[in-house]
């Protein structure tokens, strides 16, 4: 039995939502797999993982330009430097669940999961298969570090494989495949009892707006 080992991180809800699809597709699947979902940031360190995320979901939610500035500084600079050193330093504690649970492929939806799983596949601790699932429309730098040690990307579009192919990445390590969605999305549902459980009307146009992360669908 092959054993997955799925990460994420609770930066908003689209790392999760993507990781659970991950885990559903597999178990719907494939009968001979055994599959752990785990928030790499909560494991590691819990007090770590409350305070920024709780920073993220309020800069999100009331200031977002800062959070877009912190974003786009993260790829490089001094705020890439802290988050590429402190990776390296928690990657310690998740080599505690990787040895014991031994898994043969490594998923990460969150680009802090593959740092610390390259940092331990450079230091000859773990052997996994590593894939990073980039759950972006745009290769932030931080997606790959120590890209070298991963060995497939997963891709929203074939932009972001031609971007990253820019990057060195040889282009048999990408693959073009959307980001993953929920199984959900398959299936047909009837218009009329949509609007009838939502109130709305059938003579009128209804717009559905998607927002991403935690902030989830609102109806106009």
């Amino acid at each position: 039995m092959k054993k997955v080992l799925i990460f994420y991180a609770a930066y908003g809800g689209g790392h999760l939502s993507a990781a659970r699809s991950i885990k559903e597709y597999l178990e719907d699947h494939f009968d001979d797999v055994d599959i752990r979902l785990v928030d790499c940031m909560k494991y590691v360190n819990k007090a770590i993982e409350k305070l920024t995320t709780t920073a993220y979901n309020e800069m999100a939610k009331k200031v977002p330009w800062a959070w877009g500035k912190i974003y786009s500084k993260s790829q490089k600079g001094p705020i890439a430097q802290i988050s590429n050193t402190s990776n390296k330093i928690l990657a310690l504690k998740l080599n505690k669940l990787l040895q014991e649970y031994e898994p043969d492929v490594i998923i990460s939806t969150h680009p802090f999961g593959s740092q610390m799983c390259t940092v331990l596949k450079s230091r000859g601790k773990i052997h996994a298969k590593i894939a990073t699932v980039m759950t972006d429309y745009a290769p932030h730098d931080q997606w790959l570090v120590n890209s070298y040690l991963v060995d497939y990307f997963f891709v929203a579009h074939d932009g972001m494989k031609l971007a990253l192919e820019k990057k060195g990445i040889p282009k048999d390590k990408i693959f073009a495949t959307g980001i993953p969605l929920s199984n959900r999305f398959l299936k047909s549902y009837h218009k009329e009892e949509i609007l009838k459980e939502f109130g709305l009307q059938q003579n009128k146009k209804t717009i559905l707006f998607f927002a991403g992360g935690e902030f989830g669908l609102r109806k106009i």
